[in-house]
């Protein structure tokens, strides 16, 4: 169990992936470098322990947290980064919109859509990296409830969760000409049907918006 603010994280290698987005048909090819990741998404104990605040509906110190924004977590990235003696990846000015990412830093960050889906693919080609039961919380297994982190079986490269249980916020502006500042989700939930617990799936939501299966996983860059 996390007793501090040192998170876990996994190597992830250099790879190449192709997303997509079912609604425009769209594919575009990214060439992800390496970096680190958390093994599973950020707990309510880490995150109680560094922001002094239980913003989730079930309470539990190994379940992940949820019912943060989008802002939540980068101002938490900061947060942790600060912590630790890091330097913190994110500059946010006095605006809802005022943000900018210091890629040079070496603190925590949210991963890029194209490293999230990098990192849960790890060399696997299929629309999940295992049996489902076997890997995620869904709404066919979870009692429609949430539950504790790393209790199924990881990725091959040891990252846990990163279907179901919680949607992950990632970087990314999910379509500015269409839905403006709405930011990427990715994984799927403890609520959600098993079409939606697949690698390529896409979700967005108001980057203000706080909802009861969305949390988020930590990321650093290479040589952080």
């Amino acid at each position: 169990m996390e007793t501090s603010a040192d998170p876990e994280m996994i190597t992830v290698p250099a790879g190449q992936v192709t997303l997509s987005d079912r609604r425009t048909q769209r594919r575009w090819t990214v060439e992800a470098a390496p970096f680190r990741l958390a093994a599973h998404p950020v707990t309510q104990a880490l995150y109680a322990q560094v922001t002094g605040c239980r913003p989730s509906a079930t309470d539990g110190e190994r379940l992940p947290v949820e019912g943060v924004s989008w802002w939540d977590a980068v101002r938490f990235c900061n947060a942790l980064s600060l912590r630790e003696g890091l330097t913190p990846v994110y500059r946010l000015g006095a605006g809802d919109e005022d943000i900018a990412w210091d890629t040079s830093a070496d603190g925590y960050r949210l991963p890029t859509e194209a490293e999230w889906e990098h990192a849960c693919r790890a060399t696997t080609d299929g629309p999940r990296y295992g049996p489902l039961d076997e890997i995620a919380w869904h709404r066919g297994n979870s009692a429609e409830r949430i539950r504790d982190v790393g209790g199924k079986r990881p990725n091959p490269w040891g990252l846990h969760d990163m279907l179901g249980n919680v949607w992950e916020w990632c970087w990314d502006v999910y379509d500015a000409e269409v839905y403006g500042s709405y930011r990427v989700l990715r994984g799927g939930g403890w609520f959600d049907e098993h079409w939606s617990c697949r690698a390529s799936v896409r979700r967005r939501s108001h980057p203000t918006f706080r909802v009861d299966d969305v949390g988020f996983r930590l990321a650093r860059s290479a040589g952080s």
